[in-house]
């Protein structure tokens, strides 16, 4: 093993799974120089991939994390080192049918082959499995088993052999030097290393040495119980590791799989038992490894006897035994997403919390991220700076985690909510708030009125026109009121809170050059002018979309969404002049928004300012400050819902006051509080607008989008080169590879009678189940679906091929194994309701 070398241009800490599939990719992409380094033996220094099942099920309701493993797959294959097995999920109630119905929608969406089966067929691949412990199972034939290490080994010796890697095994890191905000050298045990770039991929320690350099990695250790027990007669004699299906008992939160005469059950049933990386034994103290702790069997004897219900001949056999049994760690976070990307401290990356199944995908984005500056899959969701300062807290980690252990294999509803550690942050008006009943949803910790109960008179007002769902599943989380609201606010006005904005400021001399390069719109324009504009990556995919308002010649505010805010300010912040007289100012704290949209908000406006609020003296996509009810505030003419009104931007301590105003003013012209399940869902949907996250990634573009503006802007921009190639490519009659389109909801009957209302995620198919792909060789899927109570339709946003594409084109959509027809209304970003836009002005 080579000794620790004191320079070079990034080093990799970490041997595992994901650290090797690093430096294998850093090495195909073309750099040299790379230092690899662990603290434990190889080719197991003793974390996660050396113990975990390393088995791998493709099937997930996130296209993110689905598209990391489908590659993490291909590349096993191509080392030979995947054994492909099948695997079943199976329901013991019909609560779980239900969500393997829904399974079956996500692995459509994502074209992987699937279906669900009955006791019989599991009994015929799994012969010694007891059918009466359940009533039905997902079966995927492409689930198997990888040798993690091998694979790792594979990689490591790949950019060994290419003359890339210097790796050093049984050194520790002992401090991370950090200079003008940049990463400098890396300290270890056996010296020095003066580094260009350094990256954090060791697993459960990774917040440990990411706090050496003042970086927080909010992920933590936590138990996964799994026993072996053998020999198991049964099993004799079969070839090779693995050679039945991996079973797993979805509602006891078990699963077992073969491996060689042993049959292993892991557990995620039991209590969440956190640790810190601080607490984790060293090489020299652990029995096993450092990640294998000592099993509690307390904690697992109840799934055991589950375990036994379910195989009872073989677990149970004459001869087999308890021949293994761990405490083996591994990382959960906050949000159940991995940690990826660049600090805060530049050339300081992270790939943490990241599992067997995703790791050579994970290596391939984060390599590609490094080298290019983005990835071929999108791994946004994954971004480590998409977190709010409270989440980097590790009391948030840890409450969260408990919370979140359960649901490793739960049902989990999209809009399901967590309840720990809240409330975090609150609106200047959440006392009054509170007293209209409002149903808080969290949003980057702040507590966001999704609809309000003293809003469920208008219930009556509407009738039917709410559009009320009746199955227990497509009304969870949410309320026939937000459609209530929606219809109020169309008929008169509505006031919403949008503190929850992310919200900076750029000023100084370096300003404008900072919005120019990172947003595609012109942003040179007059004081006072409003720009709403999509942000790109340099291949042109979306790294987000946003707001910009000129505010005076060296200043400009930024206004974005919560969710994906940190990320967005950073991005910016990263291309800010470093002239020391630019600065970004974050204002998401100190400022709180409030909207005001609908048909009387002017009428309401002007009964409180005596500022001129009329469309020839405040035109639409314009800002200025305005005195409302004696109070300044920064009002912006513009509208997420499709309505006329205005953002307006107040001090936080006056904020309460001036929706306290705006509701007393409004009540005689109509006007209530609205949630943000108007703003955010039915609003937007009539409208057709896109929503980041949603419609809008980094593997989408502005043309499939249907979002591009009849010129390219002169000044240059990340992402325009890529841009200008699909405006071209467009103009020269050859089309996009996919297009947004939105789609009407014809009949929502389902066969038992009930009708059934799409949440989002499933599959766009023809209107006799046949399967859609597109130029990019995807599966069409919903990406918003949501009520539109003005047209009294459900509408479904995705995108479909170009030959699709065609206003009238009657299509189905696949929701819970069942066909509902749909027809194409729109093939570009015009609205439904209003497409002429004119009840913004």
């Amino acid at each position: 093993m080579a000794n620790v070398p004191t320079q070079a241009k990034v080093v990799v800490i970490g041997a595992g799974i994901v650290g090797n599939s690093l430096v294998h990719h850093l090495a195909r992409l073309g750099w040299r120089d790379i230092v690899q380094l662990d603290k434990g033996p190889l080719p197991n220094p003793g974390g996660s991939t050396g113990h975990a099942s390393n088995f791998i099920f493709p099937v997930d309701h996130s296209r993110e994390i689905t598209d990391l493993t489908l590659d993490s797959v291909r590349q096993y294959k191509e080392m030979g080192v995947f054994t492909e097995s099948g695997g079943f999920e199976l329901a013991r109630t019909e609560e779980r049918m239900e969500e393997l119905r829904r399974r079956m929608s996500s692995a459509k969406a994502w074209g992987i082959d699937a279906e669900l089966v009955d006791p019989a067929f599991v009994k015929e691949k799994v012969p010694f499995i007891e059918t009466d412990q359940f009533i039905g199972a997902f079966w995927t034939p492409s689930v198997g088993v990888v040798d993690s290490l091998r694979a790792g080994t594979i990689m490591r010796e790949s950019a060994l052999e290419a003359g890339a890697l210097t790796v050093v095994a049984g050194v520790e890191v002992t401090g991370l030097d950090v200079e003008d905000g940049r990463i400098r050298r890396v300290r270890t045990t056996d010296g020095d290393i003066e580094a260009e770039h350094v990256v954090i991929a060791c697993g459960v320690w990774s917040p440990r040495i990411g706090a050496m350099a003042g970086v927080s990695i909010p992920l933590t250790p936590a138990v996964h119980q799994m026993i072996s027990v053998g020999p198991c007669p049964q099993l004799a004699g079969s070839e090779g590791e693995i050679s039945f299906p991996i079973v797993r008992d979805m509602d006891t939160f078990c699963y077992e799989r073969q491996h060689g005469a042993d049959m292993e059950v892991g557990s995620y049933a039991h209590r969440a038992i956190l640790y810190e990386p601080d607490e984790i034994p060293s090489i020299e103290q652990a029995k096993l490894s450092p990640t294998e702790m000592p099993f509690t069997s307390d904690d697992f004897d109840p799934q055991l006897e589950q375990a036994y219900e379910l195989m009872p001949e073989l677990l149970g056999a004459e001869g087999a035994e308890m021949r293994y049994a761990i405490n083996g760690l591994l990382s959960l976070t906050c949000d159940g997403s991995p940690i990826l990307g660049e600090s805060h401290v530049k050339g300081l990356w992270t790939a943490a919390a990241v599992w067997i199944k995703e790791g050579p995908g994970v290596g391939r984005a984060v390599a590609e991220w490094m080298v290019n500056g983005h990835s071929e899959i999108d791994v946004s969701h994954s971004d480590i700076a998409r977190f709010h300062p409270h989440q980097l807290r590790r009391e948030h980690t840890k409450l969260r985690t408990s919370e979140a252990f359960i649901k490793t294999y739960g049902i989990v509803h999209p809009s399901e909510q967590y309840e720990s550690d809240r409330p975090q942050r609150l609106a200047p008006m959440h006392d009054s708030q509170q007293k209209l009943g409002a149903v808080f949803f969290e949003t980057g910790g702040w507590e966001r009125p999704h609809w309000y109960d003293t809003n469920a008179a208008l219930l009556d007002d509407y009738g039917d026109a709410v559009m009320p769902r009746d199955h227990e599943w497509d009304a969870r989380w949410w309320s026939p009121i937000i459609n209530a609201e929606h219809l109020r606010m169309r008929e008169a006005a509505g006031v919403i809170d949008l503190t929850a904005f992310e919200v900076f400021d750029i000023e100084g001399p370096g300003a404008l050059a900072a919005v120019q390069v990172t947003c595609v719109a012109q942003c040179d324009v007059a004081v006072g002018k409003v720009v709403y504009t999509p942000v790109l990556d340099a291949a042109g995919g979306f790294k987000s979309d946003l707001t910009v308002m000129r505010l005076g010649d060296e200043r400009f505010r930024v206004v974005t969404g919560a969710a994906h805010g940190p990320a967005d300010r950073q991005w910016f912040a990263d291309h800010v002049p470093d002239d020391g007289a630019t600065t970004l100012t974050s204002r998401s704290d100190d400022t709180s928004t409030i909207g005001l949209w609908g048909p009387r908000a002017r009428d309401i406006l002007s009964s409180l300012t005596s500022d001129d609020v009329r469309d020839s003296g405040f035109g639409f996509l314009t800002c200025r400050e305005v005195q409302v009810a004696g109070t300044t505030v920064l009002a912006s003419r513009i509208s997420y819902v499709g309505e006329l009104g205005w953002e307006l931007y107040v001090a936080a301590d006056e904020a309460a006051a001036v929706w306290d105003a705006l509701l007393e003013a409004g009540g005689p012209h109509g006007a209530v509080p609205v949630g943000i399940g108007v703003y955010g869902t039915t609003g937007r949907i009539e409208k057709g607008y896109r929503a980041f996250g949603f419609e809008l990634d980094a593997e989408r573009s502005i043309v499939e989008a249907g979002m591009q503006r009849p010129k390219v802007k002169s000044a240059e921009f990340v992402g325009r080169d890529a841009y200008v190639a699909q405006r071209a490519r467009l103009e020269s009659g050859d089309g996009p590879d996919t297009v947004l389109c939105t789609m009407v909801v014809d009949d929502h009957t389902s066969s038992s009678g009930v009708k059934r209302y799409m949440l989002g995620g499933e599959p766009i198919l023809t209107r006799d189940g046949g399967t859609l792909t597109d130029g990019h060789g995807h599966h069409p899927y919903v990406t918003t679906a949501g009520s539109a109570p003005s047209l009294g339709k459900h509408l479904l946003l995705a995108y479909l091929p170009p030959e699709h594409a065609r206003i009238g084109n009657e299509l189905a959509v696949s929701y819970m194994e069942e066909l509902y027809p749909v027809t194409v209304r729109s093939v570009d970003a015009t609205g439904l309701w209003d497409p002429a836009n004119e009840r913004i002005r």
